[in-house]
């Protein structure tokens, strides 16, 4: 793989975990619409802006490698959502519902910067996104543990 070609290869994977924050903040987007409870929102929200502050790193290392950011989701994505919504409008959503709906994005968003740091075409040479990506993806871990400790004590 020549230079260029394992640039722009980095800079599709950069891309990929855009897309997959900005499914993570559609998904909890719609879990504050399916819950009324203030520390669950509060909590949400807070996973909200981490995304988008992932997104942001993303994006400057994207132009730093001298390429464009994506600003979508992931067609899984997009398909995930859309469901939810059907689901939504026939079903109460109850706290263990929607925190095993969280999990299981956190779970995907873990999967995907996991897979992109042990992607070895990628071999990530700059110490700089490494850090971004493994901070990111510590994050997530948290996020994920979080929400699975609530999960499991949510009344089923």
């Amino acid at each position: 793989m020549g230079v260029l070609q394992h640039i722009q290869h980095q800079i599709s994977a950069l891309n990929d975990l855009i897309r997959i924050n900005n499914d993570r903040v559609a998904g909890y987007e719609k879990a504050i619409e399916n819950t009324e409870e203030t520390g669950l929102n509060l909590l949400f929200n807070e996973y909200i802006d981490q995304s988008k502050n992932n997104v942001s790193e993303l994006r400057e290392y994207i132009h730093v490698l001298g390429g464009d950011p994506t600003d979508g989701t992931t067609l899984s994505g997009k398909f995930y959502h859309a469901w939810m919504d059907v689901k939504a409008a026939f079903i109460n959503k109850d706290r263990h519902s929607i925190l095993s709906d969280c999990e299981r994005g956190e779970d995907i968003a873990k999967k995907a910067y996991r897979t992109a740091l042990d992607d070895k075409e990628l071999i990530w040479q700059d110490e700089k996104v490494v850090s971004i990506l493994n901070n990111h993806l510590e994050s997530l871990r948290i996020a994920h543990d979080t929400i699975k400790s609530l999960r499991d004590t949510a009344n089923v």
